[in-house]
Order: structure tokens, then sequence, then C-alpha cells
């Protein structure tokens, strides 16, 4: 059954007519009538009636945008170009008078009751845009998110002066309404989605149907919340990154149209193969067209549309497909033996698909920006080299492509061997976060000198912008405060005039011996740039005891960072605590530290008693057992500090259900999502968290069975003279048999605070010192 015929398919006539339809919207209407009321609300909403005291005036754009802010007479006011801006440079204004904080894990508010005689000066940011979020952002965070948590985001992202967030959510209402359209059955379509918690893989044409279903209740709670994040990105003037098709169909629809160039790729282990449409096939033009057509009648039109056609997977070169290839895995080079297609083929072909896939969304909306992630280009360097990138965007028309230049931190300098992407628009920035795990890591030097090469290099050609890009949220605040702050040129002098300002903002107040500390967390854990740990071996986990247990760990070669520097921060941090006790923010700053502190250190015991007992030491491999259980433990509950856990990411999915089925299968999907994730491959522990909950109900158990199964090899040849032997292979089966179990079970997880967390986290110190 052919597909609809996309005669919605909007001209630029049209299109500009319905601009002005969104633009009679209340919300829209409203931001007419008063410019200001939409950055006031939101003041309003993060700092309570204080907000009401700050004096907002729209300035004229043009050029950089920008804010000023003055305190005169008591009264604060700030001006600035946009909406954004205002709200800004009013937070701005408020933290770095030590009056206000803004982060994830709380909001400081302390308002002065009369506002001192100040100026910030105009502050320019040196990009255009200011982007936000990653795809997977909507999987590893907000797949149990509703409305009052992504408000709080929206008021979080203007305050950091983010104006190009990706706008993800409720795409599979108008997904569901495209393949209904093209003759699938209801079956049909459920057997294609994937289940909430890997929504985005399914969008990026990696994996289908995986840990289904996704009910249309789901669905339907997501459209009406879309409907609501875009009013509100929308009222500030933010430019949502909307989602597009890029090729990817369901199986249903490739059995449907034989005659079609659509490639089988080649599914990760464990996965489902996934199908993807030839961009020349006329098929192609008219699912962009018929999409687009569909999103903006429900949503209203925008102007970037985000379609990642190669994301983690291989163009087909050969003209039947033959080589269609995937790389579902870390994201990073694979470095896959295959035998290279010739250069020339390959420039060709890889010019077709560009310039195809710009042609139709250019037929679809000729003012529709077609919007790529650049991440492809970084983790698969073998397959695209300069030459390969400048052929796949030779034939795209410099203002019809806009490139999210994703993982500078993973992989620096890809702008510079895509030659700046050709002269096509783009935007620097860093992942950050992989997997929404939590190490205490960060490189704060790294981004101020990078952005400062970034800034003097004259090969940047149409850099449009900065963005953070992290897969998760909820961890690390320090870098993404630094990030933003770097965005608009105020990251202070130096970094101890920064941390400063950071700490009397996050905490109300500050001292000397406070600021000393943070300087040397900071020297200690946040001039990482990349944690290494989290892909080590070809095994997933942020952490040696977050990973699947294996006796290669003694081979493992240490963490990133100064751990002498970092036990040395914590402990300072926990002596100067009874002064902060009051603040919610340093209790968790400092469990925090210390967690990550004792996760290195559990690391450290379990290789060293894999390392006793594999030389038949079986005293001192207990020893060393027991010590790492203990931590464990402590960690566990001195993580009940934290707002998340796996009580509440379970009681989080839970909620979002309307019945009992439901409910069952959210709960499966986020176990699953944080443990296992899913396939035969190497993904088992990507996700993984120091929790509370896992740690001790999940990793240990893990590590548990494990050493039995060893010491018990152990102990059976002590005495004998022909070595230790160890069928891991076998044990590891045992392992995976428990960890589907424990995704089965409905066991009951609830999240317990611990009484006195200063007094915990000194305890740890000091076992820690005895150790």
């Amino acid at each position: 059954m052919a597909v609809t015929p996309p005669h919605s398919t909007l001209s630029r006539r049209q299109t500009l007519a319905a601009l002005a339809a969104a633009s009679a919207s209340p919300a829209l209407a409203g931001a007419a009538h008063d410019e200001t009321r939409a950055s006031a609300a939101a003041l309003r909403r993060l700092f309570g009636p204080a907000a009401d005291r700050i004096g907002l005036k729209l300035g004229t754009p043009g050029g950089p945008t920008w804010y000023e802010a003055h305190g005169r007479g008591g009264r604060l006011t700030v001006e600035g170009d946009t909406p954004v801006a205002l709200v800004r440079g009013a937070y701005a204004a408020l933290r770095d008078a030590g009056c206000a904080h803004v982060s994830w894990d709380g909001t400081h508010t302390k308002p002065p009751v009369a506002w001192p005689d100040m100026s910030t000066g105009r502050m320019a940011s040196p990009f255009a845009h200011r982007a936000y979020l990653n795809t997977c952002t909507f999987g590893y965070t907000t797949p149990w998110w509703g409305w009052e948590r992504w408000s709080r985001e929206i008021d979080w992202m203007a305050a950091h002066g983010v104006d190009m967030p990706l706008a993800m959510e409720g795409q599979e209402y108008v997904w569901r309404a495209l393949w209904r359209e093209a003759g699938l059955s209801n079956e049909e379509i459920a057997g294609y989605f994937s289940g909430p918690a890997f929504t985005p893989w399914q969008r990026m044409g990696n994996l289908e149907g995986y840990q289904a279903p996704l009910p249309d209740a789901w669905i339907d709670k997501k459209h009406v919340l879309q409907t609501r994040i875009l009013g509100r990105m929308r009222d500030l003037r933010m430019s949502p990154i909307l989602p597009a098709f890029a090729g990817y169909v369901p199986r249903a629809f490739a059995e449907k149209h034989p005659k079609a160039r659509i490639y089988r790729m080649r599914a990760g282990a464990g996965f489902h193969p996934t199908y993807w449409l030839d961009p020349g096939d006329p098929l192609f033009a008219e699912l962009v067209g018929r999409f687009m057509a569909l999103y903006d009648a429900t949503y209203g039109p925008g102007t970037y549309y985000l379609a990642d056609s190669f994301n983690e997977m291989t163009p087909p070169i050969a003209e039947d497909g033959s080589d269609a290839g995937g790389a579902f895995d870390d994201g990073a080079s694979q470095q896959r033996a295959r035998s290279e297609p010739d250069p020339a083929v390959k420039a060709r072909r890889l010019a077709d698909y560009g310039r195809a896939i710009h042609q139709a969304f250019y037929r679809a909306r000729p003012d529709a920006v077609w919007t790529m992630q650049g991440w492809l280009f970084g983790a698969d360097q073998k397959f695209w080299t300069s030459e390969a990138i400048a052929a796949y965007l030779s034939q795209i028309p410099d203002e019809g492509l806009l490139v999210l230049d994703i993982g500078n931190d993973r992989y620096p300098n890809t702008w510079k061997t895509a030659r700046a992407f050709g002269g096509k628009r783009w935007i620097y920035g860093y992942v950050h976060n992989y997997g929404a795990s939590n190490p205490v890591y960060g490189d704060l030097d790294y981004y101020r000198e990078d952005l400062k090469a970034l800034a003097a290099s004259r090969d940047t050609k149409a850099l449009a912008g900065f963005g953070m890009f992290p897969e998760g949220l909820d961890n690390n605040p320090i870098v993404y405060e630094a990030a933003y702050d770097l965005a608009w040129n105020a990251g202070g002098k130096t970094d101890a005039d920064w941390l400063a300002r950071y700490a009397r903002a996050r905490y109300g107040h500050t001292t000397p011996e406070l600021n000393a500390a943070l300087s040397q967390l900071v020297e200690a854990a946040y001039a990482t740039r990349y944690w290494t740990p989290r892909w080590w071996k070809d095994r997933a986990g942020a952490y040696l005891f977050h990973k699947r247990p294996t006796s290669e760990i003694v081979t493992f070669g240490g963490h990133p960072g100064d751990r002498t520097k970092l036990r040395a921060a914590v402990r300072k941090l926990a002596e100067l605590a009874p002064g902060f006790s009051q603040e919610p923010l340093f209790i968790r700053d400092l469990v925090e530290a210390a967690r990550h502190l004792g996760s290195e250190e559990i690391d450290l015991k379990l290789m060293a008693a894999v390392a006793a007992y594999r030389r038949a030491d079986l005293s001192a491999g207990d020893k060393r057992l027991l010590e790492a259980k203990d931590l464990a433990f402590r960690l566990d509950s001195l993580m009940g500090v934290q707002p998340h856990g796996l009580a509440t990411w379970i009681d989080e999915a839970r909620a979002y259900a309307d019945n009992r089925s439901d409910a069952a299968a959210y709960v499966r999907n986020a176990k699953t999502q944080v443990t296992v994730w899913g396939g035969d491959g190497n993904l088992s522990d990507y996700a993984s968290k120091a929790w509370q909950g896992l740690y001790r109900h999940y990793y240990w158990p893990r590590w548990e069975i494990f050493f039995a199964g060893l010491r018990t090899a152990v102990a059976s040849k002590v005495g004998e003279t022909d070595g230790v032997q160890f069928d891991e292979p076998t044990l590891t089966k045992v392992i995976k048999t428990w960890e589907r179990a424990w995704i089965a079970r409905d066991d009951p997880y609830v999240r317990e605070v611990p009484a006195d967390p200063i007094a915990d986290a000194q305890a740890l110190l000091t076992r820690l010192e005895q150790a």
C-alpha cells in the first residue's frame, strides 16, 4: 500500500500562514502584548515573590545577544535583547551577589532586602545560540517526567541562557499517525515501537520493538506534555530543535514496499535489525514531507528539524545496500573489519545521500533547516574521514543544514577534521555525561581554555553556537554552571574567583577554607575531560564495582584524577560541614564527593581481593572482600541524601502508568535500562548509577556470587601445584541469570534518608583512613 501523498506538505506561503496562526496562539499573543511577561513568570517560578522587585526591559536585538543588570535605589533592573537574556541576566546578577543558585538538585534563594548599587556592564554571548540536551536524555532522564518537572527544566534553561534546546517529547503521537496513514495496523505499529526508556534509540534506527510495549496512554500523555513544553519554549522565544524523518521505517512497512530501496541495517548483538529507506527513493521525500506536515499541524511549525540517518550506523555504499551496517555499542569507533569501498564510489554515494535528504526537507518546507548530530564523525573516524565528511555535505546549501558537533570532550577537534563542516552552520559542544552515570568528573580548565582557543581560531567559518549535550542529567551541576557561564563570557578572571562566587551562591555563604577545599576538589576530580573507566576492556560501567564481575579487574590501570587530593578535599569538606549543616546543597556535594572517593576505594578492594584469591591467600582475600562489602553498604545508606536513587526511579516509572499492566512494563523498562540495558553485547551497565539501592541490592550481590565461585575454586586447589582452574565463563552465565531474575522480581525499594549524613560521611572517611 502506498504512503498517503503529502498533499498537506506546506509550501513557503502556507508555512508563513501557519507561523502567523501560531503567533495568534494565547501564549504568543500574550508575549506580543507584554514582551517581558514570559521572563517575569520564569523568574517568579524560580525565586518567588522576590522576583516582583526585578524590573525587566526588552532591549533592541541585533548583533550578539546580550543582557545588562543594574542595582539602583534598592531595586534591580535587567535589560536584554531576548526573554531568555532577561532571565539569564537576572539570575546572573542574583547569583553573583550570592543571593541565588539554580541547579537540578535544588534551588538556593536568599534575595536581598534592598539591592545594592551595582552594574554588570553589558554581557554579550560570543555565540548566536546556546544549545542543550541530547537525543539520549529523553531515555536516560525524562521518560517519566510530567509537566511540573519539565517546567522546572525549561526555567533552568532560561536561567543559564539556553535558547536552542532539543524538544523530542511527544513525537510518537505523530509517528503513530504517520504509520497508520501508511497502512500499518495497530499491532504492526506496536511491534515497531520500543519501550519508554528506549525510545531514543528507536527513533535513531538503532533498534526496533525492544522492551515493548509503548502503551497508547504513554504516547498520549507525552503528546499533551509536548504541547505545553513547546508553548513555554516559544513563549520565551527559544528555538527548539524538533524531530524529523531520517529514513528508518518499521519492518512491516518494508515488507509492504518490496520494490522500495530499503536496506536491512546490521543489528547489534541480541537486537532486531532495523530498516532504512534510501533518500533517493521517492518514498523518502514523501515521508519527510508527511511527517513534517503532521508534526506542524499537531505542535506548530518550527525551524530546526533533527534527522540522524547514520547515528552509530554505517551508510550503505554498495548500490544494493549489501554493506549496510551499524555500530550500536558505546558510541566509540570500533574500527570495524570490513573491506573499504572504492573512494570514488563512497564519495558519490555519500554526496547523493546528503543531497537527497536536504532536497526532501526543502520540498517539505523551504524554510526548514535539516539539523543533525555530528557525533558520528568522531565516533567512526575510520569511515568518516575528512574526504567522506566533505562528500556528504558537498551538495547541501550552506543555509540548509545545522550540525550539532556535540562530542568535543570525547573526540576533540572533530570540527577540524570536518573542515568546519564546509561552511555549514554548526554548534560546538560537549557531551560530558554518558548513560546518566554519575562519577564525579569534568574539566573546568579544559572548557575555559578550549573555548578560548575556539574563539581565537580563524577557521571556524559558520560557527553558530555552543552547547552542552549530556546523555543524562542530575549530576555534576558545577560542570554545567561553569560551561554556560563561559557561553556568556562570564567565567570569572580566574578559577578561584569563579569558585568563590559559585560557593557563596550555592551554599548561601562561604569561607576562605571552603574556597580552598573546593579548589582542591576541582584539582582532584574536575580536571578530567573524559571518564575512561566507563568503557574499559569492552565493559561498560562507571566504576569496576558497577561492571559485571570479572577477574580481569586486576589489570585495571587506575582511576582518572588525583586520589590524594580527592581524599584531602573530602576530608576538609567534612571538617567544614558543621558550619554548613543547614545548607542542603552543601550536604549533597559532600556526600557526592565522599561516595566518589568511596566507590573508587571499593574498586581497589575488589582488585586486591581477586589478586589475593588468585594467589591462594584466602585470608587476605576474605579480609579485602569484607572491607569492600562494608564500604558498599555504608555508601548505599549515605546516598539516601541524593534526591534520585533506585527507589525513586522505579516509583516514577510506576506512577506514570494508568493500570497494572503498564506499571509492570514501565518498571521492567526502568530496571532493565539502569542494569543490563539490553542485547547480547557489551551494553550491560552502560547506564550504571551510584545510587542508593543499586549498591546493596544489585552490584554487591553480583560480586558476592562471583567471589563465592572464585573462592570455592581456590579452596579446592589449596596445596596443589597445578594452579587454580577457574571457570569464569560459566560463572558469568550464572550472574546473567541472576540479573534477569532481579529485573523480573517486584521487590519493594524505599528511599531511606540518613538521619545524620555529616556524621556518616565523617565515619566513612575514618573507615577509609583505617584501611
